[in-house]
């Protein structure tokens, strides 16, 4: 994964693929809930659906896992949309263009459901003033695991403090929001809906660091296919010393003195090249042509 140092300029960041879907989807879930709600005869459908889209340690705990996802495309009002949205495409756009579409999209709903096993398991300690019957709406999770990556792999990149007017590097910006995050924890200790919130923001942060520490740099595809490609390569060397012991049975049934296992295989069952066996020949024997 790259680290970039440069100055981030103050043009807009592009609208890269993943970056894009994304913020349309949470803009036509935002928009299709708020239809539900508006009218009488499908709120309480919407209101239903947003209980069981939403982030309820309960309710993941009796088998309602997909909420472990569909939190993060739901919103309680305009301006926690607006913001999420605005830093998804701040930042996001850039962690893209470093890593491609489908690392970047593998990252993001990593930091998402790591920021949801966070929430849930913290909903069931009691700490803080929360509970398990608490619900967690929003894509802050994976926000801040992007905020995250960000100020790791661009920390010297200038970003502009929202509102104001003035530049910070992108290191201390992360640095004070993570902190601003663990402050609201505590103080809103006695409000768990709120506390339970910065745990969601503190849970993103937490594995986009375990991400850019301990993932393989190419992603969970890479390494599964990775791990394929052993357990078959293994599959084979077995398949090849197998055939070479039942080559040796043959050998020895047919009273073939001379046969020695080491001229014919090599110690991962190989067939070796006839040039280079030391092979006792008949008279007249020639050594024939080696085909791979």
């Amino acid at each position: 994964m790259p680290r970039g140092s440069s100055t981030m300029s103050m043009s807009f960041p592009p609208f890269t693929r993943a970056v894009k879907e994304l913020l349309i989807a949470n803009g036509v879930v935002f928009l299709l809930f708020w239809f539900l709600r508006a009218f009488s005869a499908t709120a309480l459908f919407g209101e239903w659906a947003y209980v069981h889209l939403g982030l309820e340690g309960a309710a993941v705990a009796h088998g309602e896992i997909w909420q472990l996802v569909t939190y993060s495309f739901l919103h309680y009002g305009v301006l926690h949309i607006l913001f999420n949205m605005l830093a998804l495409w701040m930042f996001g756009a850039q962690l893209e263009q470093d890593w491609g579409y489908g690392l970047f999209l593998q990252f993001y709903f990593f930091c998402v459901m790591g920021a949801a096993l966070v929430t849930v398991a913290v909903s069931f300690t009691g700490l803080l003033g929360v509970s398990p019957r608490t619900l967690t709406v929003g894509a802050s999770g994976g926000i801040y695991g992007l905020l995250l990556a960000f100020g790791i792999l661009h920390g010297e990149s200038q970003v502009m403090l929202f509102p104001f007017p003035f530049l910070i590097k992108a290191k201390y910006f992360v640095i004070g929001i993570i902190a601003l995050a663990m402050y609201g924890a505590l103080s809103s200790a006695q409000g768990g809906g709120q506390s339970i919130a910065y745990m969601a923001h503190l849970g993103g942060a937490l594995f986009g660091y375990i991400w850019l520490k301990f993932i393989p740099r190419r992603g969970f595809g890479y390494a599964a296919s990775e791990r394929a490609f052993g357990l078959r390569n293994s599959y084979y060397r077995w398949k090849r010393k197998r055939a070479a012991r039942k080559f040796e049975v043959y050998m020895r049934k047919h009273d073939r003195g001379d046969y020695r296992h080491d001229d014919y295989f090599d110690e991962h069952g190989n067939f070796r090249d006839p040039s280079t066996r030391d092979v006792r020949k008949k008279n007249g024997d020639s050594t024939p042509p080696w085909v791979n």
